[in-house]
């Protein structure tokens, strides 16, 4: 057979087509898309679970404070460690911001309470919070050893 000059060499096709491209980023996206919520729930229970951990920790600490001493440590601010506890707790933990981006705070004598170790300024939503009381307690922000007082979380060592 005779070719004509005229006419383009045929070439083989080498690498992907625009449509085959797109398919793959339409999958990568909707795998992304249903992972990326589980991704988030678990990173929510990882926070919870550990300032469940930290809170119960300083509990302990204050409570043995107030055993071996015959009475709670003095009030001080949010993030400071009260006098008498440095040994008792890990300072570093305390002073820094907790892991739901707020401060941890000991009070006497807020909003009816007697002693409580709290959480103040955080932007953390209602409904985490709930998470975090129902792994404490009763799961209700009103009533329990867990509640929102005042504008704080506040874990309650005496009533």
């Amino acid at each position: 057979m005779k070719t004509s000059s005229l006419s383009p060499p045929l070439r083989h096709r080498v690498g992907f087509t625009l449509v085959e491209i797109m398919v793959v980023v339409v999958i990568i996206g909707l795998l992304a898309a249903m992972g990326i919520p589980a991704l988030q729930r678990a990173q929510r229970r990882s926070q919870n679970s550990r300032f469940v951990s930290d809170l119960r920790v300083f509990a302990q600490a204050f409570e043995t404070y107030a055993l071996e001493n015959g009475s709670w440590p003095p009030n001080v601010g949010a993030g400071v460690v009260p006098a008498g506890l440095s040994s008792a707790i890990q300072v570093s933990v305390w002073t820094a911001p907790t892991v739901l981006k707020g401060r941890w705070n000991y009070d006497r004598n807020i909003g009816g309470i007697a002693v409580a170790v709290s959480l103040s300024g955080s932007s953390v939503t209602d409904a985490q919070m709930q998470e975090i009381d129902a792994m404490i307690d009763d799961g209700d922000l009103t009533a329990g050893n867990f509640q929102k007082i005042t504008g704080r979380f506040m874990f309650i060592l005496e009533q």
